[in-house]
């Protein structure tokens, strides 16, 4: 009971920790946004005869949603870095309170936001023209999917944060987690691409991830998708969490 009051405790500090940096909290949730209408409004038409859809909206969302968890992992990354270099991880080692409430706390933080700025994503995809073919199932299919890929991405964040002695680190950490998806399906075909590119694309792990949300959302096929979404995420949540524990016991002096 401790470690859950203390972690709720360390949950509305990171709210109010977000409070005093309201651009980064505002950019997490509209950078997304923005991406979303680039791609639909400025290169749609161009890309619409490639993807096979009736609408290039509908083939861009599950990539600008996975995009979107990517980008949210560096505000925690800075986040968590900032805490370090400032010596209030230090302090709160030697206070009375469970010591994993304190990664937990901004986890948890972390995942809320997250869930926000992909809530905005798809409000926003059906005002203008997303139209998926999920049932009700298949929606909580699709959120746990985002879940999974945002516990995963956060850890790791966490982790680099830890390891991070500068914020400006932590940032370019990140920068592969939300850059990534730029080669991947998220945008185009895998096909559609020169072979290397494809290859790269097609083996790295968000591609899958994004395939697996296309086909419940959409109806398109997955194939062997959804298990290598689920190793990939899997992985990287593990070997986050282990990361961040190691980072965390091991540097007290901080």
């Amino acid at each position: 009971m401790t470690a859950f009051a203390d972690s709720v405790t360390m949950l509305r500090r990171d709210f109010k920790h977000q409070q005093r940096y309201p651009v980064m909290a505002v950019s997490g949730l509209f950078v997304p946004v923005f991406m979303m209408l680039l791609f639909v409004y400025v290169f749609g038409g161009a890309m619409l005869t490639t993807v096979g859809e009736s609408t290039y909206v509908n083939y861009l969302v599950p990539g600008i949603l996975v995009m979107a968890v990517g980008s949210s992992s560096a505000g925690t990354a800075i986040s968590i870095c900032v805490d370090m270099n400032e010596g209030i991880i230090a302090r709160f080692r030697t206070m009375a309170i469970a010591r994993v409430s304190v990664l937990t706390g901004r986890v948890l933080g972390a995942v809320i936001r997250t869930m926000a700025t992909v809530a905005l994503v798809i409000g926003v995809a059906l005002l203008i023209g997303f139209r998926p073919r999920a049932s009700f199932g298949e929606w909580l299919l699709a959120i746990a999917v985002l879940l999974m890929l945002t516990l995963a991405l956060t850890w790791l964040a966490v982790g680099g944060g830890l390891a991070s002695k500068k914020p400006e680190g932590a940032n370019g950490f990140t920068l592969p987690l939300q850059f990534l998806p730029f080669i991947s399906s998220a945008f185009l075909p895998t096909e559609s691409m020169s072979p290397g590119v494809a290859w790269f694309a097609e083996h790295q792990p968000f591609t899958p991830v994004i395939d697996t949300l296309r086909g419940v959302l959409n109806g398109t096929p997955i194939g062997d998708s959804g298990w290598w979404a689920i190793g990939w995420c899997t992985l990287a949540a593990v070997g986050g969490y282990v990361w961040s524990r190691k980072r965390y016991n091991r540097d007290p002096s901080r």
